[in-house]
């Protein structure tokens, strides 16, 4: 078994947001991956006009699992549910999706259709260059409260600028309506409340809660570690 780890909106460096878990993972045998997404400047081309956006995202984790054949799991992080549910449709080694604190699309739709009106506080919006981007000042407020120092002081050195374009681009497939699929509700989150989540989890197969903020693999990464052995 493998697991690929596709990480959320306005990071870099998903091996870093993924650390805690993949060690624990490593020492079970359990080798993981954490693709990088072009739409967050990861490939070398800067977020914005004209830079890379979904399709783009999709292409990079498609290639990442289409590289082995070997039973993969992939956990898809907030936005990671929007790639994901393109990227995995139709690879014949993906045997389930741990969706945390996700999106599970139909096809056509995109990331603005789970969202308001308006953007949420804790993002900046730069209409002239196309970018969107973690306010870095409620960070940790918002996202990694039960999260230890450590990982508070490190993960501003870990945001992006992202092209504002993957809101409003549409998925193309939804491999949830194929494959097995979890949700993992954080019951602590403050970036997707829980209500939220909840109603997103009622397309998946089955639902596990975790009294966690938004990124449960750095914050409790032993219980992300059993919950994927399970699996």
């Amino acid at each position: 078994m493998r697991v690929v780890f596709v990480h959320g909106a306005c990071v870099r460096d998903g091996s870093w947001w993924w650390h805690r878990t993949a060690e624990l993972l490593r020492e079970r045998e359990v080798p993981s991956v954490a693709p990088a997404l072009p739409s967050c400047g990861e490939a070398g081309v800067p977020g914005g006009v004209g830079g890379p956006g979904l399709s783009d995202d999709v292409a990079a984790v498609r290639q990442v699992l289409q590289a082995g054949d070997e039973p993969t799991i992939v956990v898809a992080h907030s936005y990671g549910g929007i790639v994901t549910a393109e990227a995995a449709a139709g690879i014949g080694s993906v045997r389930h999706l741990l969706l945390v604190s996700s999106y599970l699309p139909e096809v056509g739709q995109s990331l603005s259709d789970f969202g308001g009106n308006s953007p949420a506080p804790f993002l900046d919006v730069d209409p002239e260059a196309a970018t969107f981007g973690v306010r870095p000042e409620l960070l940790v407020d918002t996202f990694l409260h039960d999260c230890d120092p450590e990982v508070q002081a490190q993960a501003a050195h870990h945001l992006a600028r992202q092209s504002v374009q993957v809101t409003g681009q549409p998925v193309g497939a939804a491999a949830w309506r194929q494959l097995p699929s979890t949700y993992l509700v954080c019951s602590q989150d403050r970036g997707t409340p829980p209500g939220l989540q909840r109603e997103f989890a009622r397309r998946a197969d089955s639902v596990v809660e975790l009294d966690a903020g938004h990124h449960p693999f750095l914050s409790q990464p032993a219980a992300v570690r059993d919950l994927l052995l399970g699996l």
